[in-house]
């Protein structure tokens, strides 16, 4: 399985430590959306490339990169994406799974602007010491999680035929539609719990 590893320019929530264990126990390459860079810089990381026009950097972790031969690739101030975004649009296709690092925190408009995001892009996946985030389509398998706390949040318009088993509150082929709070904060109770759906979609956050 190919990884890859986007520093957004949000808050690193948890220890240092839990980050470089996170990327020593799965390696994959780094990127970094312009700000982000002070993230990994702080976490003694050297990223493949960082991206953006480069107005959140500091100017010691630019000089440091750029001493490392680290690839920059700067965009104009005035754009149609995020810096994020536009990592996403060009490494997206290249990996398995792109695990999202300080993508939360900050200002709420850019927070939100972050969590769509797991909405276009289905192998983008949200994750902290204190939560994971990602989207669910058709299915899913919580294997060796029990006693976590789960939440869903309809992504789409509609979702048909939701089946929960192995959850403290289990349903079998609820319909739901957008804006809906009943599946908002379940207990994963059995070892190998399992979700279904027919059509739609769902924003996981486990915590």
């Amino acid at each position: 399985m190919k990884v890859a590893y986007l520093f957004f320019n949000g808050q690193l929530r948890g220890s240092k430590k839990f980050y470089s264990n996170l990327i020593e126990k799965q390696k994959g390459d780094i990127y970094c959306a312009d700000g982000g860079a002070n993230i990994a810089y702080q976490l003694n990381l050297i990223p493949k490339e960082i991206y953006g026009d480069l107005d959140s950097i500091k100017d010691e972790v630019k000089d440091f990169y750029a001493k490392k031969n680290v690839k920059f690739i700067k965009f104009n101030v005035e754009k149609d994406y995020t810096d994020s975004e536009l990592v996403l649009n060009e490494i997206e296709k290249k990996y398995d799974k792109i695990y999202a690092i300080a993508a939360l925190g900050g200002s709420i408009d850019h927070e939100l602007t972050n969590i769509n995001l797991l909405n276009r892009y289905s192998n983008l996946i949200f994750v902290s010491q204190k939560e994971k985030m990602f989207k669910i389509e058709k299915s899913y398998n919580f294997s060796n999680m029990r006693n976590k706390k789960v939440s869903f949040i309809i992504f789409s318009d509609k979702v048909k035929d939701l089946t929960l088993k192995g959850f403290k509150y289990d349903v079998e082929n609820l319909d739901l539609t957008k804006g809906e709070t009943r599946c908002v904060s379940n207990i994963i109770e059995k070892n190998e719990a399992s979700l279904t759906l027919k059509n739609g979609a769902l924003l996981c956050v486990v915590k």
